[in-house]
Formats: C-alpha cells, structure tokens, sequence
C-alpha cells in the first residue's frame, strides 16, 4: 500500500478528470438501464466510488477541478437512466425530475469528493512547508 508516501493510482489533469468520470457515469447509467432497469438508487449508489476515485486520481495541482466534474458528470451519466417521455422536452422533463429527486445523491459525491480534496490539498501544503 503506498498511501502513506503517495496515493496510488493515475495522476490525471482537470480534464482528464473530467473525462473519466463523465465516460464512467455514463457507463454506470446504461449498465443500470440495461442490468437494473433504470434504478436511480442504484446509479446513486455507484455514483459514489466514481466520485471518490476521481478526487483520488486527479493531479494534485488540478484538485479543485474534481468537486467542480462530479456534478456534471453525474447529470450526464442520469441522461441514460432519466424517465422521459417522447421526444426532447419529454426527455429534459425527465432529466430536472431525475436531479431534483436524487439531489441526495448528487449532494453526497459532491461531498465526498470534496473531503478527499480538502485532505489531499493539506497534505499537499503541509507536504511543501516540510520540504
């Protein structure tokens, strides 16, 4: 475990993260269609790993960039699992009826991300006073 030194994983930019958490919650919403006929418990559910691992993975000078990409990722990611009727206002009817209804969620992997951010950026301060 290599925590203690340095976290493990990829070191993306802001819009490499970014992409990885808008293409992976976009996966998640259509595996949720496809496996669980769209539950929005269980895209919330997975949303929030997805948002942690983007906090964990971004570089440690684009952290601000994570709590700003998980909200918008994880509306895009709702496009695919969103109730909508016919047609474009159907389906953006359906999309502001997924937020507001699942704005728990939202809160909750903004949240998460945020904390992990917070964390990483003092260890990242506290880590340059040191040396």
């Amino acid at each position: 475990m290599a925590w203690p030194g340095r976290p493990s994983g990829p070191r993306l930019t802001g819009l490499g993260g970014g992409l990885f958490c808008v293409t992976v919650m976009f996966l998640v919403g259509f595996l949720d269609d496809l496996l669980f006929g769209a539950s929005l418990t269980v895209y919330g559910v997975l949303s929030l790993p997805v948002c942690a691992l983007t906090a964990l993975w971004v570089r440690g000078s684009d952290l601000l960039t994570a709590p700003v990409v998980v909200p918008i990722s994880f509306a895009a990611g709702l496009l695919t699992v969103a109730d909508g009727g016919g047609g474009f206002l159907g389906g953006v009817m359906g999309l502001v009826t997924a937020l507001s209804t699942q704005a728990g969620w939202l809160y909750g992997g903004t949240l998460v991300a945020g904390v992990i951010v917070i964390v990483r950026r003092i260890r990242l301060i506290r880590r340059r006073r040191r040396g």
